[in-house]
C-alpha cells in the first residue's frame, strides 16, 4: 500500500513543530511528538512507527485499543490513552499503555492505582483540567487542581507527570490564551 501521504503529513507536522519551538525559544529535540491514532488502520500505525520512527501514539477509545493491540508492532512503541476513561474500563488498558492523559476524578485515581498495583506497575498520569470551566466537559476545575493533585500522593501506583487541557472553541487567539493561565 502507498503510505506516502503519511510521510507528507508527518513532514508538515514536524516542520510546524520545529517552527513553533523556535518561535517559543524551545529546543525541538526536547519535544515528544505523539500521533493521535483515532481513525488510523493498524497498517498505517505500524508504518508510522516502524518506517517513520514515531514512537509515541495516543489512543482515545478503549475498544479500539483492544481491537488493534495484538496487531501493533509494539517494540519501541509507547501507547498513551488520551480519551475519557471510565473506571470500569481501566482493567482492560492498564497493562497496555504507558500513560493515561485523562485523570479527572478521585474514583478514577483509586481504580488506576488499584489496577496498576495488581500488575506491579506505577502508571504515569496527566490530570485533565477543565480550563474553560465548561459544563459539558470533564476535568478538574482550575480552582480544585491543587487540592486534587495533593490528594494523589496517597496512591503509590500513580505517578503524576503533568496536566492536560482542551481549550473551549474560541474565535480569537487571545481568547484561547485565557484557558492556559
Amino acid at each position: 500500500m502507498d503510505y506516502t501521504y503519511i510521510d507528507r503529513n508527518l513532514s508538515r507536522v514536524k516542520a510546524d513543530l520545529k517552527a513553533a519551538c523556535e518561535a517559543g525559544g524551545y529546543d525541538p529535540e526536547g519535544v515528544i511528538l505523539m500521533a493521535a491514532i483515532k481513525s488510523a488502520e493498524v497498517e498505517e500505525i505500524n508504518y508510522l512507527h516502524t518506517v517513520l520512527g514515531v514512537t509515541h501514539v495516543g489512543e482515545n477509545r478503549v475498544q479500539q485499543l483492544l481491537e488493534r493491540y495484538d496487531r501493533l508492532e509494539k517494540e519501541g512503541l509507547s501507547i498513551h490513552f488520551i480519551g475519557t476513561l471510565q473506571t470500569n474500563k481501566v482493567k482492560y488498558i492498564i497493562d497496555k499503555v504507558c500513560m493515561i492523559h485523562s485523570l479527572d476524578s478521585q474514583t478514577l485515581a483509586k481504580e488506576i492505582d488499584r489496577r496498576a498495583s495488581q500488575h506491579g506497575l506505577v502508571m504515569d498520569v496527566l490530570v485533565e483540567i477543565n480550563s474553560g470551566e465548561e459544563e459539558n466537559k470533564s476535568g478538574i476545575l482550575p480552582s480544585d487542581v491543587e487540592e486534587f493533585c495533593m490528594s494523589l500522593s496517597q496512591f503509590s501506583s500513580i505517578n503524576l507527570r503533568g496536566f492536560m487541557t482542551m481549550a473551549p472553541k474560541c474565535e480569537k487567539k487571545e481568547e484561547y490564551l485565557k484557558s492556559y493561565k
